[in-house]
């Protein structure tokens, strides 16, 4: 493989041998399937569609994981309550658990101090991901969300080729831009080879709690055309939810309602559970 490799075969003319870069699951592992949660910038709500989305496997019978790879902006444990370190034993490390039974591990339960900055370079980086696959003790997994951090850099791919990934779930906003980036976070899957399994419009109204009715505080709900353009059947728009805020805040969201992106998360399960 060159030095300069773009990851992208269908415009290579080098002559190279494919090798599979996937890392082997922990010994003490049995994950059936991994659900990429990506999107192409920060702050449209990816970490709490994760969280929706493992919230809502597990209420419907599924062993469910949800691995942080944001390892520079965990925010994963503080949304489910948990605090503390994780412990091990030679055989690995051993996911938290939340009140419900959702297996977790974040880099936040490996330190000290939750808020020290991670300032570690992108191979450090990609590494504690790999060794969140390898090393820990998952147990029986049904499904397990992996939490990526924003962007088409080291840790995406790092997900994409070293975990067996059968698909991602796009989350973006209504803003206008926003569907440049959309076309980025899904270009790279296609790059990856990996499925694009759904859209996710996050942030796409307020329901006024007065009058009840839906205000599109960002303009108009693009994402149909936007599905339609990239060939991606399962779609979703969520609102802007003062209620999961809160809960996210308060560690508990898996109080909160994952009504609204059932039939989503529904359509996800039989494409590859």
């Amino acid at each position: 493989m060159s030095d300069t490799c773009n990851h992208d075969c269908s415009s290579c003319s080098s002559k190279c041998e494919k090798q599979s870069l996937l890392e082997p699951q922990n010994k003490n592992s049995n994950i059936k399937a991994v659900i990429a949660v990506v999107s192409g910038k920060g702050g449209v709500g990816k970490s709490s569609v994760s969280a929706l989305l493992a919230s809502y496997f597990n209420k419907h019978g599924k062993k469910v994981a949800l691995l942080d790879a944001d390892i520079t902006g965990p925010s994963i444990p503080k949304a489910f309550g948990i605090v503390g370190n994780a412990v091990g034993d030679e055989s690995g490390v051993y996911p938290a658990e939340t009140s419900e039974g959702i297996k977790i591990m974040s880099l936040n339960l490996l330190m000290e101090d939750v808020t020290a900055p991670v300032v570690w370079r992108g191979p450090v980086i990609a590494s504690c991901v790999k060794q969140f696959w390898t090393d820990v003790n998952w147990g029986d997994v049904d499904v397990m969300i992996c939490d990526c951090p924003p962007g088409t850099g080291d840790v995406p791919l790092t997900v994409f080729q070293s975990i067996p990934v059968k698909g991602v779930v796009v989350v973006t906003s209504p803003q206008d831009l926003v569907g440049m980036i959309v076309e980025k976070a899904v270009n790279m899957a296609e790059m990856m080879n990996v499925p694009v399994l759904g859209l996710v419009e996050n942030l796409a109204y307020f329901t006024c709690p007065d009058c009840g009715k839906d205000h599109y505080i960002f303009g108009k709900s693009k994402i149909e055309e936007t599905a339609k353009r990239f060939g991606i059947d399962n779609t979703v728009s969520l609102p802007i939810d003062p209620t999961l805020a809160a809960l996210c805040d308060q560690g508990k969201v898996e109080l909160a309602s994952t009504e609204r992106i059932a039939a989503f998360a529904e359509k996800l399960d039989k494409e590859i559970l």
